[in-house]
Order: C-alpha cells, then structure tokens, then sequence
C-alpha cells in the first residue's frame, strides 16, 4: 500500500511517500523542513507533495501524520508552533479520503514494530513480560509520552501529554532549581526541564550560582551553536564542569520521570526511551546515572529493576510508525 506519512515536530517536519506491506517497508521519497520557517502546515505538506510528484507516482491509499501536540478527533494543535491540523480539511486538499491525525509519541509507539534490534541500546535488561503494557518517552524540542497496550495481536497506544506533569525535585539540588525556575514562569512542569529548552535552564540555573564560572570554549560554543547541543557536546568531552553538572542533572531527571511513568503504567512489557537527545547522549545514559534515578523508588525499586530499559536510536522511528498507522487504514 502506498502511503503519505508525515512526523511534524517544534523543530522540523519529515514527510515521506512510502509503500508499507506486512513484511516490507520501502521509502519512495522523502524530505525535511525547517517547521519555524512555515506560519502553518498546508503551505508545507503542498509544497512537499508538489516536489514529491516529480520524483514517484502519487496514488496514494491513505495518509497518517504524527503531531507534537495534542489530538481529538482527527484535529490538532501543535504544542510549540501555531499551526491548527483539520484532518478533514487535509483530506480534501489532498484528496486523500483516508486520512489519520495521531500524537507523536501515538507514532513512535507504533514505529518500534518496525525497528531492528540495531535501532535500540539496552539500558537495563530486566524481564520482558510477553504483551505487558509498555511505556515510551523522549525529549527533545519538548517532552513527550505514550503508553502502549496488547490489543488482539498488536501494541496500540494510549497518548499522553504527561510531559507537562509538574516537575518533582528529588533531592536539594533540584529543589534549589524549582525554585529558580518557579521565580522565572507561573509552574514548573517535567518538559521545562526535561527537553533541549529544559537543559539550557539547568545550565541558567547552575550558572546563577555565586561563584560559577563558564569556560572560554563554551562561551565561543554557545555564541554559534544551538544551546543544548553546545552544552551537552561540550559536557560530553569533559571540557566544562557546569555542563558536565547541567547534564547530570538532565540524565537524573529523565530517569526519574521514566520510573514515574513506568510506574503509572506498570511497564513490564519495557520502557523505551526515544527523541533526539537520547540517541545523541547515549554514552551518558549509558553511565548509570539514569537508572539509579529511574529505579530510586524506595518500596517499588524492585519492581522497576525488573522492566527493560531500551533507548530508540533510529531518528526515523516516528515517521515509521505513522506509515505503518496509514496502512491500516480502512478503505
């Protein structure tokens, strides 16, 4: 079946043209946008089917794009860009008659039945439970959620806009940045610290510190660099003690929302990790800080210590799964 996908983020939208069978998925064409530099979606999907056309046949069964933001009845609002989806709206533009608008985090979910076992780093290996319920999470232009469920002979997906629960410090260096983040907006959810803008706050917060003192090298790295990629690229390579501190932070934070997640969902059948600031600090999620935070849950540690913890590393994982959602739409 020959597929419209579509994986629209705060940062960039990838839509793709792809024919997806039960065995088979093969990407027909493909291409990335600056989401920031479009007022809203249409101009961008007409602009990608009007190159799309040129390069493969466009007879196309059935459409699924997976928006950062909230849906309800096939309508959406994207949480970090004005852009409104009318999925019925998009169906008649595109004279697509099926045509499915799901969370972000709905597609991930969907995606991992199509990733490799190369597409996944274990974090911890625990004991799968065959068909228990699975939880995914993954930061990155903001925090998202997903709960999945064995339905008949297949994982679905519950969606969730848990990432903006309010943020629970869990020791005094947290507790000092709550308080420091509470002074700066109204409340303090798990996303303004757990995502690219949410690190760059632990840094902010970190360097209001008396006597902090940020390296030359990441002065220069943040002047021309995207914030969270300079801080963390630079705490990586061990060359600012702040940023090294600011990641720490990060990675003891997700973890901990990781477990209060798997815990609201009892995610015997595994916890996966997705988004792009993962997969590009996987050597530091792989150190132990997150699982000790993920697994720090007094009376219920043991339980966690039992869930695989698995981190997505193919970037394409949600775009995969609104193909693979696309085709099961009905004729």
């Amino acid at each position: 079946m020959r597929v419209l996908a579509g994986d629209i983020g705060g940062t960039k939208t990838i839509l793709q043209i792809a024919d997806v069978y039960p065995n088979d998925y093969k990407t027909l064409y493909e291409k990335k946008y600056d989401s920031k530099a479009y007022e809203d979606f249409l101009p961008l999907l007409k602009e990608f089917m009007k190159d799309a056309a040129s390069q493969t046949d466009m007879i196309l069964n059935s459409a699924c794009f997976g928006v950062a933001g909230p849906v309800s009845d096939n309508f959406a609002r994207t949480t970090n860009l004005p852009w409104i989806l009318d999925g019925a709206q998009l169906s008649k533009e595109l004279v697509i008659p099926n045509l499915r608008l799901i969370n972000d985090f709905q597609a991930i979910g969907y995606g991992l039945d199509a990733l490799r076992d190369e597409d996944v780093v274990l974090l911890q290996e625990g004991v799968e439970v065959l068909h228990g319920p699975r939880a995914i999470l993954g930061a990155g232009t903001g925090l998202g959620e997903g709960i999945m469920y064995w339905d008949q002979d297949h994982y679905d997906i519950l969606p969730s806009e848990g990432g903006h629960a309010d943020f629970a410090p869990t020791d005094m260096t947290q507790v000092e940045l709550y308080r420091f983040l509470r002074n700066k907006m109204t409340r303090v959810g798990y996303e303004n610290v757990i995502s690219g803008s949410g690190l760059g706050n632990i840094f902010d917060y970190l360097c209001s510190v008396d006597g902090a003192k940020v390296t030359h090298e990441l002065e220069i790295a943040l002047q021309k660099e995207d914030r969270a990629s300079a801080i963390s690229r630079i705490a990586l390579q061990g060359k600012d003690p702040l940023a090294m501190q600011a990641l720490n932070i990060f990675t003891q934070v997700y973890g901990a929302q990781a477990g209060n997640l798997a815990l609201t969902c009892l995610a015997t059948g595994g916890v996966y990790i997705a988004g792009g600031i993962a997969a590009k600090n996987i050597e530091k999620l792989k150190d132990g800080i997150f699982i000790k935070a993920f697994t720090d849950k007094d009376k219920m540690s043991v339980l966690l210590e039992k869930m695989p913890v698995k981190v997505v590393m193919n970037p394409n994982v949600g775009l995969m799964g609104a193909a693979l959602a696309a085709s099961r739409l009905k004729s």
